[in-house]
Formats: C-alpha cells, structure tokens, sequence
C-alpha cells in the first residue's frame, strides 16, 4: 500500500471519528521537515494553531521555537506534531478516546517520517508513546529504545510559561538530545 502525506492530510481532513471534529477551524497535523529524523510530539492544538492550522504556533510554540533554536534545531531539521489534530475545548487535556482515534494518524506520520528519535512534550504524549504511568516531574530526560527508536520526554513549552522555574530541567533535556544527535553524527 503506497503512503504519502497528502493520503494523510486528506484523511484528517474527512476525520469524524470523535466529537473534537465538531469544534474545529482546521485540522492541524504538524509541521517542520517532512524528513526529520527527529519528531517532537505535544498533546493537541491550542487556540492559535486551530485558527491557523498550524503546530505549536502560540505562545508555547514561539517559546519551543526558541528553545530548538538554543540547541541547533529549527522547522528544518525536526517534525512537530500532536497526539490529536484537533484542538479540546478550552484547551483542556484530550480524553483517552479522543487520543485513540487520532493515534493511528500519529502512527501513519510515524511511518512516513521513520524517525531516529521522538520526543514527547508533556506528560499527555508521554504518557500516551512512552509508558501510561509516565510522571513527567520524575522521569523527563530519561531516553528509552523501542524497536530502534529513541524515546524521551521534556516538559510542555506551556507548563514551562506557566512555572519558570522547569526551564532549568528542560534545558538540560534539551542538551542531552542534542548529544544524541551529536553522537549519531558521529558514527555516520
């Protein structure tokens, strides 16, 4: 079965499967490079990228704009996506079924893209990639292998507006990815 990115955006477009589909502006898959090796994953789209059908547009998305820049990445070498592809009602967290009839969307972005390393933003993505029990306080910077892929997770640019003082640990979560693509850099 062929794949492609208009197969995708075509299908999200049409998408009915839960009641998010009702509320929305536009459907927001993502964006940055359509050949990352690196995809950042957040839960779900705010009120900004509702209205302009793009990722991380808001103020958290300016705020992890500056933080990709600050380690040497940018739109064109990550893919920044959501769990769910259209934005909850008053931004609250998206319901587990809600997530799960927008998970093999984020699987299909997954095969397209065949990522070496996905980052989770937030508890909500980790928790939904990673490990259902995932506390983000605890365990955020600790990298995992799954299938050959590297899984990790930082805190939510939004938690990070709204408690200055996690920047510190993102931080520091940033410069360890940024070693790993280092390293693989290395070994090319």
């Amino acid at each position: 079965m062929e794949r492609s990115w208009e197969i995708l955006e075509q299908a999200c477009a049409c998408c009915t499967k839960c009641a998010l589909a009702q509320g929305r502006h536009h459907v927001v898959l993502g964006r940055g490079s359509r050949t990352a090796k690196i995809l950042f994953v957040g839960e779900g789209p705010g009120e900004q990228e509702d209205l302009q059908g793009r990722a991380f547009v808001g103020p958290a998305g300016q705020l992890l704009d500056r933080m990709l820049a600050a380690v040497g990445l940018s739109d064109e070498t990550v893919y920044i996506a959501n769990i769910v592809k259209c934005r909850p009602p008053h931004n609250r967290d998206p319901l587990p079924e809600e997530q799960a009839a927008c998970m093999n969307y984020l699987r299909y972005q997954f095969l397209l893209l065949r990522p070496k390393m996905v980052v989770c933003l937030g508890r909500i993505a980790a928790q939904a990639l990673i490990d259902p029990g995932f506390r983000i306080t605890r365990e955020h910077g600790v990298f995992l292998e799954k299938k050959g892929v590297l899984f990790t997770a930082t805190f939510h640019p939004s938690a990070l507006l709204r408690d200055e003082s996690k920047k510190v640990l993102a931080w520091e979560d940033l410069k360890a990815i940024r070693q790993h693509i280092d390293a693989w850099k290395g070994e090319q």
